[in-house]
């Protein structure tokens, strides 16, 4: 469906431009080795456009599935891969600061792979009611569709911001629906559906189950990896990470500091190791909080205990 157009590559100096300028150290490390695995896969590709590029066809009815994981990250020029980069410039510097580097990746993972699969989806529904073979045999290619679900995510997460589309202001959760008429508008040759599919799967990303099943796959994946740690994989902070391996350092360490004892039975401790550094020589002093105490009389230690407190 798609050639490569040859030529001086202007799209890809231009992106590259655009880099220096926002320059490497502010951009998050997801979304910069995103960029640079479409750059690399756009330079030297997997396979040409035709072996890569989605369809039912080839996908569902041949069962290639290894088109789902390689249709986001082919462009057919770079023209293509410099607007989608871009886009994915700065929606990644937002959201992966946000809900941080770990989640992000998770996220980009499972968007591009459900992307594809709603694409397909849509695409048979449509044959079906349309009654036109010709929907199974559109092929599509690019990540537009993983940026059209970020862009609903985006807008979840700041519903009172503004954006511009076409030079026109509309509100952030509105966007991706602008966006979709405007790009269809704009350039027909553009993959609707493709753009489609992305949105559904951010909208069920903020309102339906896709949310709750990835943290509970990442929860899984997190205690099979760390079974001595309470660490979860959570959405929020610049690791994605809520981690109490210090908390659970410190508590052994306390306990092991004090013998597994109460603070009563610490003080009933010390106490017969005072006693006892009164019977013995200053040169031989024993360390209290472990070892073996000899017994003492509880109204002596009930005594000591005042005095301590006195």
């Amino acid at each position: 469906m798609y050639s490569r157009r040859r030529g001086g590559n202007l799209g890809l100096f231009l992106l590259l431009s655009q880099l220096f300028h926002v320059g490497f150290e502010n951009i998050p490390p997801v979304t910069l080795m995103t960029m640079a695995l479409n750059i690399f896969l756009y330079l030297s590709p997997i396979q040409p456009l035709m072996n890569v590029c989605i369809n039912v066809q080839e996908t569902w009815n041949r069962n290639d599935w290894k088109r789902l994981f390689f249709s986001p990250f082919h462009h057919a020029d770079d023209w293509h891969l410099y607007f989608n980069m871009v886009s994915m410039l700065y929606k990644g510097i937002r959201l992966e600061q946000r809900i941080g580097s770990n989640w992000f990746a998770f996220m980009l993972s499972v968007f591009s792979v459900m992307t594809g699969i709603i694409y397909l989806l849509l695409e048979t529904i449509l044959a079906e009611l349309m009654e036109d073979q010709s929907y199974k045999m559109q092929c599509a290619v690019g990540f537009s569709g993983v940026l059209f679900a970020l862009k609903v995510v985006n807008g979840y997460y700041n519903p009172g911001g503004l954006t511009y589309v076409m030079g026109i202001p509309v509100w952030e959760q509105y966007a991706c629906w602008a966006e979709l008429v405007a790009i269809h508008l704009i350039a027909p040759g553009s993959s609707f559906v493709g753009h489609l599919s992305g949105i559904i799967v951010g909208l069920i990303y903020i309102n339906g189950p896709l949310k709750q099943l990835m943290q509970i796959c990442a929860d899984v994946v997190s205690s099979s990896s760390f079974p001595r740690q309470q660490t979860r994989f959570n959405n929020q902070g610049s690791s994605g990470y809520l981690a109490s391996r210090n908390d659970a350092a410190s508590n052994t360490e306390r306990h092991d500091y004090t013998g597994g004892m109460t603070e009563e039975e610490q003080l009933d401790e010390a106490i017969r190791a005072s006693l006892d550094d009164d019977r013995t020589d200053s040169n031989s002093r024993r360390s209290y909080g472990v070892g073996n105490p000899q017994h003492l009389n509880e109204e002596e230690i009930r005594q000591r205990r005042l005095n301590r407190f006195a």
